[in-house]
């Protein structure tokens, strides 16, 4: 904990420097306490390396995920035994996975996604290895918004470019929030929100679809000084008025959502190995920041320590 709000890190567990006869355990263990209790079985004979990154926020968990190919099974007696609550999103990165949960088989395979209920048995396998990313949200968030209380069966999402927008946003924030160098922290309510339009678009309100169109906007312009509220809004395809009050609902303003993406954004980029050698006041206008006076007093206001200060403890 730093100032007055929280800036939650990345952690990283890898098998490499694991004996490899405890490999398989400890991942099993790692994934139980970290993401989501899996059985996991690699080709008999074969070797097995994998390495995680998980960022907790404060409701969604993120990941990214490498593995060389094995197998994964979340049976009945796992879910029985660790359960999750949640909702999880699979985006593939490289290779193939195949997906089976309640008779329904799939094969997500690069530039994909996949929504299911992670409390439901289901299996993974991956013939030639994987890197993906996961997102991991609570089902109470997800029934909240779409009034349903699980996602019955398997969703699967194209999101390369000019696919699905909002499936390309989520994994865009993902992959920005757990990325090594300089990342992003993440819009969480934006993943929520994104998650539920996926997995239940029939049983999203307008409101929330909206909400989240902006939010997208947002993600991708916030560094610009000059965006308005207007720029939102016709992008969204809603009229300022409306705009303010889908962001007034979520209990936040338009203006105040860029400025804490603002802010947010500097926070990565002042204890960023990658962003050391810049001043206060680049790191400042890179982000959108017009005045070094007004980012200075919103920082100090928002993390309770000032950027200098910020920047010195990581040094």
């Amino acid at each position: 904990m730093i100032g007055s709000v929280r800036i939650p890190r990345a952690h990283r567990f890898a098998t490499a420097q694991i004996e490899p006869d405890r490999q398989v355990e400890l991942w099993e263990r790692h994934n139980a306490e970290s993401l989501i209790a899996l059985a996991c079985r690699p080709p008999v004979g074969g070797s097995f390396a994998a390495a995680e990154v998980n960022l907790q926020l404060e409701r969604v968990h993120l990941a990214r995920v490498r593995g060389t190919r094995h197998v994964v099974e979340r049976s009945s007696e796992l879910v029985e035994a660790k359960p999750t609550g949640a909702i999880v999103v699979y985006m593939a990165i490289t290779g193939e996975a195949v997906f089976e949960q309640n008779g329904h088989r799939r094969v997500l395979r690069p530039g994909q996604l996949l929504v299911c209920d992670a409390d439901r048995p289901f299996a993974r396998g991956f013939g030639r290895g994987l890197e993906e990313l996961a997102v991991k949200v609570p089902r109470s968030e997800f029934s909240a918004l779409t009034g349903l209380p699980t996602v019955p069966t398997p969703v699967v999402v194209d999101v390369g470019a000019g696919e699905n927008p909002h499936g390309r946003a989520l994994a865009r924030l993902a992959g920005r929030a757990v990325r090594r160098d300089r990342p992003v922290p993440a819009d969480e309510q934006a993943i929520v929100e994104l998650v539920s339009v996926l997995a239940a678009c029939d049983h999203v309100g307008l409101p929330v679809a909206h909400r989240a169109a902006a939010r997208m906007f947002i993600e991708e312009h916030f560094t610009d000084p000059t965006l308005r509220a207007a720029d939102i809004a016709s992008a969204t395809g809603i009229s300022e008025r409306h705009l303010s009050r889908l962001f007034a609902a979520a209990g936040t303003s338009v203006p105040g959502h860029i400025l804490s993406r603002r802010l947010d954004a500097a926070y990565s980029m002042l204890t960023s190995d990658s962003t050391s050698g810049l001043r206060t006041s680049d790191v400042a206008a890179r982000c959108g920041f017009t005045s070094v006076a007004y980012f200075s007093r919103t920082f100090r206001e928002r993390f309770g320590i000032t950027a200098g200060e910020v920047r010195a403890a990581s040094a």
